[in-house]
């Protein structure tokens, strides 16, 4: 009887720990997206970093260079019994340009573009059902659908450096007019 007990009990716990998921989304600066992504309820965690690309170990020298097929991303973990996967893929859409196929905002080339990194199947079908709804609403749409490949967190000086350089940040952001071309392409909320 121990045992069985013992086992729903396991069985139990790890049903409650499977309500995170991942999500990888890049959107032109990393920093920006982590600041929008740790607003959003339901998230738990963010970490900014690169994928895409398939060299190992890329640093923000070589990505933010352009030509090394990486993206920056950031990685969003977050609460799926708090909000779906498709509803973080419309948020992220909401705080991207997706008019843009150079880049977003003043940050050119691939490494910017906007982009959903799908992590499985499931992930790719509800991105696209979210995608469709979009391209009703804006066009031209560029914002790209392409797997993940490997993630690796990008240096500890970009991490959370919204938080950490709050002016450098609020006036990068500004200067680029990330918020004020938002609000021109999907309107007021």
């Amino acid at each position: 009887m121990r045992k069985i007990i013992m086992l729903v009990l396991l069985a139990w716990c790890a049903i409650s720990h499977a309500s995170t998921e991942q999500a990888v989304f890049a959107g032109g600066c990393f920093w920006c997206m982590q600041a929008d992504f740790d607003k959003l309820n339901g998230v738990e965690s963010t970490i900014v970093g690169y994928d895409g690309g398939i060299t190992a170990n890329p640093t923000y020298e070589t990505v933010s260079a352009g030509g090394s097929g990486y993206s920056e991303v950031v990685k969003v973990i977050f609460d799926n019994k708090k909000i779906t996967y498709s509803q973080v893929v419309n948020y992220f859409l909401h705080h991207v340009d997706p008019t843009n196929n150079i880049g977003q905002f003043c940050d050119t080339g691939s490494q910017y573009k906007s982009k959903v990194l799908y992590l499985n199947l499931g992930q790719q079908q509800q991105a696209l059902s979210e995608f469709k709804k979009a391209q009703k609403q804006v066009k031209p749409f560029y914002t790209e659908l392409v797997p993940a490949t490997t993630f690796y967190p990008a240096e500890d000086y970009h991490q959370e450096y919204y938080r950490k350089n709050d002016y450098r940040y609020h006036f990068y952001r500004w200067n680029c007019g990330r918020d004020a071309k938002v609000k021109e392409v999907w309107g007021e909320k």
